[in-house]
């Protein structure tokens, strides 16, 4: 019998198996937000199913903890957290950075499933921009509320010479590497696996510059409630023996082509 930590509130579900679009009738689910255009972590594969490494995590989580089940909602970026602080969603699944700031508004998963590096993008042949310093007074794209984003603008607060960021209203990463290639911004700062993906998909004329500029562990986030305590606390031993019996492994090295995993 599945037991439910909140009804479903007219949101799109998306159902572990399910088509984007499609709703589950099931109420007695865990809501899961994520995004669907993030890959190899979250996104609409060819058959228009949800699929990527923070999917297949949640999936694996799914099948350990009985009494529960989990349900994928599709989110935007921009709305992700408004949507756990509303309850709209139970969890968030989506590259979510561990950052004294949010740690003071949400709940993180103790065991973090993901080692993340961040990198700076250019048009291929650029040669002026190596390091975070060289972005200051430049235009660089940027994702509302993201990790990389934070990062940018917490270097801003003592920049003498700010970053200027121009906030994609798009919501993909893709559209922001195509303005770098176009010369609309110079740069753009995310993860390698995501970029190289995206350059798997689509011939863009951009590259990766300079070294790792940090390297972030991502957690599975609840909000500050009962019901997020109650999570946290069931989900964490699940992490803990993911990763020791080798499958957040696995999964990383299926996903990313290597092995990505927190210490």
């Amino acid at each position: 019998m599945k037991k439910s930590i909140i009804a479903l509130l007219g949101l799109t579900v998306l159902a572990s198996g399910c088509s984007v679009g499609e709703t589950s009738s099931d109420e007695g689910v865990i809501l899961v937000g994520t995004q669907n255009d993030y890959p190899p972590f979250a996104f609409a594969d060819e058959s228009n199913e949800l699929t990527g490494y923070d999917v297949e995590v949640v999936q694996e989580i799914d099948k350990r903890l009985d009494g529960y089940a989990f349900d994928f909602v599709a989110t935007p970026w921009d709305s992700m957290f408004l949507a756990l602080e509303s309850n709209k969603i139970q969890a968030v699944a989506d590259q979510v950075a561990k950052t004294p700031e949010r740690e003071e508004k949400y709940l993180f998963s103790e065991e973090s499933y993901f080692a993340a590096e961040t990198v700076i993008v250019v048009k291929s042949g650029q040669e002026d921009i190596q390091t975070i310093e060289d972005l200051e007074g430049k235009k660089v794209g940027a994702l509302a509320g993201d990790s990389y984003t934070l990062l940018l603008e917490e270097y801003n607060e003592d920049a003498e010479n700010p970053i200027q960021l121009e906030y994609s209203e798009s919501g993909t990463p893709a559209e922001i590497l195509q303005d770098v290639q176009n010369g609309r911004v110079d740069a753009y700062v995310n993860d390698p696996i995501m970029i190289d993906t995206v350059l798997d998909k689509y011939d863009l004329d951009v590259e990766i510059v300079g070294q790792s500029l940090v390297n972030d562990n991502m957690g599975i986030v609840f909000a500050k409630s009962e019901e997020g305590e109650e999570l946290q606390k069931l989900i964490d031993p699940i992490l803990k023996e993911m990763k020791e019996d080798g499958t957040l492994a696995k999964l990383s090295k299926k996903w990313t082509g290597g092995e990505y995993i927190p210490e």
